[in-house]
Protein backbone atom coordinates (compact mmCIF):
# COMPACT_ATOMS: atom_id res chain seq x y z
CA UNK A 1 0.00 0.00 0.00
CA UNK A 2 1.35 3.38 -0.99
CA UNK A 3 0.18 6.71 -0.20
CA UNK A 4 1.71 9.74 -2.89
CA UNK A 5 1.65 13.51 -2.20
CA UNK A 6 1.52 15.62 -5.42
CA UNK A 7 3.24 18.60 -4.39
CA UNK A 8 4.06 22.05 -5.28
CA UNK A 9 8.08 22.89 -6.08
CA UNK A 10 10.44 25.05 -7.48
CA UNK A 11 13.62 25.47 -8.01
CA UNK A 12 16.68 23.41 -5.98
CA UNK A 13 13.17 20.75 -4.85
CA UNK A 14 11.66 23.97 -2.38
CA UNK A 15 8.27 22.83 -1.61
CA UNK A 16 6.49 26.01 -0.17
CA UNK A 17 2.56 25.87 -1.09
CA UNK A 18 1.05 26.90 1.77
CA UNK A 19 -1.94 24.12 0.66
CA UNK A 20 0.21 21.52 0.03
CA UNK A 21 2.05 22.10 3.55
CA UNK A 22 -1.00 21.77 5.41
CA UNK A 23 -1.60 17.83 3.34
CA UNK A 24 2.23 17.54 4.67
CA UNK A 25 1.25 18.48 8.36
CA UNK A 26 -1.74 16.35 7.93
CA UNK A 27 0.11 13.08 7.31
CA UNK A 28 2.83 13.60 9.52
CA UNK A 29 0.52 14.00 12.49
CA UNK A 30 -1.59 10.86 10.96
CA UNK A 31 2.04 8.95 11.27
CA UNK A 32 1.05 7.98 7.69
CA UNK A 33 3.99 6.95 5.89
CA UNK A 34 4.02 8.67 2.64
CA UNK A 35 6.11 9.54 -0.87
CA UNK A 36 6.38 12.74 -2.22
CA UNK A 37 6.40 14.15 -5.96
CA UNK A 38 7.41 17.48 -7.04
CA UNK A 39 5.06 19.23 -9.31
CA UNK A 40 5.99 22.66 -10.92
CA UNK A 41 4.05 25.04 -12.43
CA UNK A 42 4.42 24.28 -15.93
CA UNK A 43 4.34 20.00 -15.13
CA UNK A 44 0.68 19.43 -14.98
CA UNK A 45 1.24 16.33 -16.44
CA UNK A 46 1.99 15.00 -13.53
CA UNK A 47 -1.34 15.28 -11.82
CA UNK A 48 -3.87 15.21 -15.24
CA UNK A 49 -4.46 11.48 -13.63
CA UNK A 50 -6.55 13.49 -11.43
CA UNK A 51 -9.08 15.46 -13.69
CA UNK A 52 -7.87 18.78 -12.65
CA UNK A 53 -4.60 20.97 -12.18
CA UNK A 54 -4.02 22.11 -9.36
CA UNK A 55 -1.87 20.86 -6.07
CA UNK A 56 -2.24 19.10 -3.90
CA UNK A 57 -3.14 15.54 -4.82
CA UNK A 58 -2.97 12.56 -2.80
CA UNK A 59 -2.64 9.05 -4.47
CA UNK A 60 -3.88 6.58 -1.82
CA UNK A 61 -3.02 2.90 -3.08
CA UNK A 62 -5.56 4.02 -6.06
CA UNK A 63 -7.94 6.40 -4.18
CA UNK A 64 -6.89 10.14 -5.84
CA UNK A 65 -8.28 13.01 -3.61
CA UNK A 66 -7.84 16.79 -4.79
CA UNK A 67 -8.05 19.68 -2.33
CA UNK A 68 -6.32 20.02 1.05
CA UNK A 69 -9.54 20.65 2.83
CA UNK A 70 -11.05 17.46 0.95
CA UNK A 71 -7.69 15.40 1.52
CA UNK A 72 -7.95 16.69 5.46
CA UNK A 73 -11.71 15.37 5.37
CA UNK A 74 -10.66 12.13 3.63
CA UNK A 75 -7.82 11.21 5.81
CA UNK A 76 -9.78 11.87 9.10
CA UNK A 77 -12.67 9.33 7.79
CA UNK A 78 -10.24 6.69 6.55
CA UNK A 79 -7.91 6.17 9.30
CA UNK A 80 -9.46 7.25 12.33
CA UNK A 81 -7.72 4.94 14.63
CA UNK A 82 -4.93 7.85 13.96
CA UNK A 83 -4.34 10.86 15.87
CA UNK A 84 -7.24 13.33 15.31
CA UNK A 85 -6.82 16.24 12.75
CA UNK A 86 -10.53 17.46 14.31
CA UNK A 87 -10.79 16.89 17.80
CA UNK A 88 -14.06 17.58 19.47
CA UNK A 89 -17.56 17.74 18.79
CA UNK A 90 -17.30 21.02 16.90
CA UNK A 91 -13.46 20.50 15.64
CA UNK A 92 -14.25 19.77 12.10
CA UNK A 93 -16.42 23.00 11.85
CA UNK A 94 -14.12 25.18 14.09
CA UNK A 95 -11.25 23.84 11.20
CA UNK A 96 -13.49 24.38 8.56
CA UNK A 97 -13.83 27.98 9.71
CA UNK A 98 -10.49 28.75 10.61
CA UNK A 99 -9.66 27.31 6.70
CA UNK A 100 -11.78 30.08 5.28
CA UNK A 101 -9.89 32.73 7.29
CA UNK A 102 -6.64 31.81 6.73
CA UNK A 103 -7.70 31.80 2.70
CA UNK A 104 -9.08 35.52 3.35
CA UNK A 105 -5.14 36.21 4.80
CA UNK A 106 -3.41 34.32 1.79
CA UNK A 107 -3.13 37.11 -0.57
CA UNK A 108 -2.05 39.43 2.06
CA UNK A 109 1.03 37.49 2.24
CA UNK A 110 1.18 36.89 -1.61
CA UNK A 111 1.51 40.75 -2.04
CA UNK A 112 4.23 40.96 0.45
CA UNK A 113 6.34 38.28 -1.12
CA UNK A 114 5.10 37.56 -4.74
CA UNK A 115 9.00 38.94 -6.10
CA UNK A 116 10.61 36.69 -3.66
CA UNK A 117 8.67 33.90 -4.72
CA UNK A 118 9.20 34.52 -8.64
CA UNK A 119 12.97 34.43 -7.81
CA UNK A 120 12.40 31.21 -6.03
CA UNK A 121 11.50 29.72 -9.37
CA UNK A 122 12.85 27.84 -12.13
CA UNK A 123 13.25 30.10 -15.30
CA UNK A 124 10.15 28.50 -17.33
CA UNK A 125 8.05 28.67 -14.25
CA UNK A 126 9.16 32.17 -13.37
CA UNK A 127 7.82 32.87 -17.43
CA UNK A 128 4.25 31.30 -16.31
CA UNK A 129 4.32 32.55 -12.87
CA UNK A 130 4.68 36.53 -13.79
CA UNK A 131 2.57 35.94 -17.33
CA UNK A 132 -0.20 34.43 -15.11
CA UNK A 133 -0.38 36.89 -11.72
CA UNK A 134 0.56 40.12 -13.71
CA UNK A 135 -2.59 39.17 -15.51
CA UNK A 136 -4.60 38.57 -11.88
CA UNK A 137 -3.35 41.96 -10.32
CA UNK A 138 -3.08 44.22 -13.23
CA UNK A 139 0.23 45.17 -12.33
CA UNK A 140 4.12 44.08 -12.42
CA UNK A 141 4.54 42.22 -10.06
CA UNK A 142 7.46 44.44 -8.70
CA UNK A 143 4.42 46.84 -8.01
CA UNK A 144 2.60 44.62 -6.13
CA UNK A 145 5.08 43.77 -3.61
CA UNK A 146 5.95 47.84 -3.58
CA UNK A 147 3.71 48.56 -0.56
CA UNK A 148 4.80 45.32 1.79
CA UNK A 149 5.11 47.17 4.45
CA UNK A 150 1.68 48.72 4.47
CA UNK A 151 0.55 44.71 3.20
CA UNK A 152 2.25 43.01 6.33
CA UNK A 153 1.13 45.18 8.89
CA UNK A 154 -2.52 44.87 7.57
CA UNK A 155 -1.83 41.01 8.02
CA UNK A 156 -0.43 41.39 11.68
CA UNK A 157 -4.18 43.61 12.52
CA UNK A 158 -5.89 40.27 10.31
CA UNK A 159 -4.24 37.98 13.01
CA UNK A 160 -5.36 39.58 16.35
CA UNK A 161 -8.45 37.06 16.81
CA UNK A 162 -5.95 34.25 16.67
CA UNK A 163 -3.45 35.80 19.49
CA UNK A 164 -6.69 36.36 21.73
CA UNK A 165 -7.49 32.91 20.93
CA UNK A 166 -3.84 31.67 22.29
CA UNK A 167 -4.88 32.94 25.18
CA UNK A 168 -6.46 30.09 26.23
CA UNK A 169 -4.35 27.47 24.87
CA UNK A 170 -0.67 26.50 23.19
CA UNK A 171 -2.46 25.73 20.04
CA UNK A 172 -5.65 26.89 18.32
CA UNK A 173 -7.02 23.33 18.69
CA UNK A 174 -6.43 22.99 21.96
CA UNK A 175 -3.39 21.62 24.39
CA UNK A 176 -2.07 19.56 21.06
CA UNK A 177 -1.84 20.92 17.39
CA UNK A 178 -4.43 19.85 15.09
CA UNK A 179 -5.17 20.60 11.75
CA UNK A 180 -6.43 24.64 12.07
CA UNK A 181 -2.61 25.02 13.42
CA UNK A 182 -1.39 23.29 10.11
CA UNK A 183 -3.40 25.72 7.91
CA UNK A 184 -2.11 28.68 9.67
CA UNK A 185 1.10 27.12 9.97
CA UNK A 186 1.17 26.73 6.07
CA UNK A 187 0.95 29.94 5.19
CA UNK A 188 3.63 31.08 7.53
CA UNK A 189 5.55 28.44 6.39
CA UNK A 190 5.05 29.52 2.67
CA UNK A 191 6.66 32.98 4.01
CA UNK A 192 9.16 31.65 5.68
CA UNK A 193 10.58 29.54 2.84
CA UNK A 194 9.99 31.75 0.40
CA UNK A 195 11.18 35.26 1.62
CA UNK A 196 13.47 36.69 4.05
CA UNK A 197 11.08 39.52 5.01
CA UNK A 198 9.60 38.53 8.23
CA UNK A 199 5.72 38.50 8.62
CA UNK A 200 5.33 38.35 11.97
CA UNK A 201 7.42 40.44 15.13
CA UNK A 202 9.54 37.93 17.30
CA UNK A 203 7.72 38.66 20.37
CA UNK A 204 4.33 38.49 18.31
CA UNK A 205 2.31 35.37 20.24
CA UNK A 206 1.84 33.68 17.10
CA UNK A 207 5.44 33.58 16.13
CA UNK A 208 6.04 31.87 18.87
CA UNK A 209 2.76 29.61 18.67
CA UNK A 210 4.22 29.17 15.12
CA UNK A 211 7.59 27.80 16.86
CA UNK A 212 5.95 25.78 19.06
CA UNK A 213 4.40 23.89 15.90
CA UNK A 214 7.16 23.34 14.29
CA UNK A 215 8.83 21.89 17.33
CA UNK A 216 5.81 19.73 17.95
CA UNK A 217 6.56 18.17 14.41
CA UNK A 218 10.29 18.46 14.27
CA UNK A 219 10.28 20.76 11.45
CA UNK A 220 13.62 22.51 10.95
Amino acid sequence: MTLVLYELCGADDLRYSPFCWRTRLALMHKGLDFDTVPVAFTEKDKIAFSGQDKVPVIDDDGTVVCDSWAIAEYLEDTYPDKPPLFPGERGRAYAKMTNDWTDKLNPLILKSIIVDVYDRLDAVDQRYFRKTRELRFGKPLEDVQAGREETREQLREGMASMRAHLMDGPFVGGEVPSYSDFIVYGSLRWAQLCSEFAMLEEDDPVQQWYRRVAEALNID
